[in-house]
């Protein structure tokens, strides 16, 4: 298809469409409907079959339109985890089903992935799917998720569970969408350092969930989960688009030009340090993500995620250091429900609580230098002595 074909393609939308007297979620649809909420989908689920960089293109002319975001702010795991695994994994009809409703907003998504005794060690999660005896065709869930963003609004879940305890961890599990609104399910909030409620745990009884709603193969959950993975933290960590100067560092070196009392000698060349490492994160952010436009992310996202958390502390903690004894004001402690995270919009106080959390939300520091010490350098693994036995043969603080 030409550009010519795009450019009419997208005008038709907005002269159909005007932004300006368009409800949102009606917007959307026929975006979807277009082809233009993910170009390089086929047609019929969204897209158009183009290269991925011609989404580019797209978004440009429909924000300087005034045009509604697809997904919705509270829909970041949809749009960022759900939608590109159900494109790589969902049957048609899955697609079809699923991904309309989830880029207008319509159904907000959470990760039903970690557990209390299985956050780190994915692969030896407890939440058990077994066949109904009476109706084959469903699933009956049985268990328990924590830290789940956006459990409290979303009406759909990307769920792991397992469905095999005989064989070894890995190969055992299955992955699933979940209706999050039937009965059986279970959200209770988690309070943060910040004082907010962010997260929650989410307790699941004989939830049913259709043999229709699971992706991939029985036994296959591991391989569909790391691709959610992925796109996981690319999403978090390669914040592709984000002008010079974006972000936290714009923040800090805003307060340093604008305010001349809190600058010292002394702090110079930790801000120029700063600088040239979000400057560096913010080039690879964007080469990684003309890397993600050519397929499905690999492990590379890890190193990236690993910089953004490191650098997001940093930037906290001079944040906190340059405003002195009012930078260790905290403006709100009201144990409240969280829409979206907001760092930029907050006080230095709140930046430097929440910024800890960053080396630990979608895998730990920890875990992902294994990923990249592994996976792409190709250095020999870990002694894993629960890899290839049976998942219910493992002690409990193997699991």
């Amino acid at each position: 298809m030409s550009t010519d074909f795009l450019d009419k393609r997208i005008q038709a939308l907005l002269d159909e469409h005007d932004p300006a007297t368009t409800e949102p979620r009606e917007f959307l649809g026929a975006q979807f409907d277009a082809g233009l909420a993910w170009v390089h989908l086929p047609q019929g689920f969204g897209g158009l079959d183009l290269p991925r960089k011609a989404q580019e293109t797209v978004n440009a002319r429909l924000f300087a339109a005034g045009a509604p975001v697809g997904g919705t702010p509270q829909n970041f795991i949809g749009m960022g985890m759900a939608a590109p695994t159900i494109a790589a994994f969902g049957t048609d009809e899955q697609k079809r089903k699923f991904l309309r409703p989830l880029f207008t907003g319509e159904q907000v998504y959470c990760q039903l992935f970690s557990e209390p005794g299985a956050g780190s060690d994915l692969a030896g999660v407890a939440t058990r799917a077994v066949r109904d005896a009476h109706n084959p065709e469903d699933w009956i869930v049985n268990g328990q998720k924590v830290w789940t963003s956006m459990a409290q609004h979303a009406q759909m879940a990307i769920l792991v569970a397992r469905t095999d305890p005989t064989v070894p961890k890995h190969a055992g599990l299955t992955y699933f969408l979940c209706d999050m609104t039937q009965p059986g399910v279970d959200v209770r909030p988690l309070r943060q350092i910040t004082g907010e409620a962010e997260f929650n745990e989410v307790f699941l009884t004989d939830v049913r969930v259709p043999d229709a709603n699971r992706l991939g193969a029985v036994g296959g959950g591991w391989r569909v989960a790391t691709t959610t993975l992925n796109n996981e933290r690319v999403a978090i960590g390669a914040s592709s688009g984000v002008p010079r100067e974006g972000g936290m560092v714009g923040k800090i070196t805003q307060a340093w030009r604008d305010e001349p009392g809190l600058r010292n000698c002394a702090m110079h060349d930790e801000l120029m340090r700063l600088w040239v490492e979000a400057e560096v994160l913010r080039l690879a952010a964007d080469r990684l993500g003309q890397q993600a436009q050519a397929g499905q992310p690999g492990p590379e996202g890890a190193g990236m995620k690993i910089a953004f958390a490191k650098l997001a502390q940093a930037l906290s903690g001079f944040d906190i250091e340059l405003h002195a004894e009012s930078g260790l004001q905290y403006d709100d402690w009201t144990m409240r429900r969280t829409e979206v995270v907001d760092l930029i919009g907050r006080n230095p106080g709140y930046r430097y609580l929440r910024a800890r959390g960053n080396s630990i939300e979608g895998g730990t520091s920890e875990i992902l230098r294994n990923t990249i010490s592994e996976r792409i350098l190709g250095l020999p693994g870990e002694h894993r002595v629960d890899k290839d036995r049976p998942w219910s043969d493992l002690e409990k603080g193997a699991r």
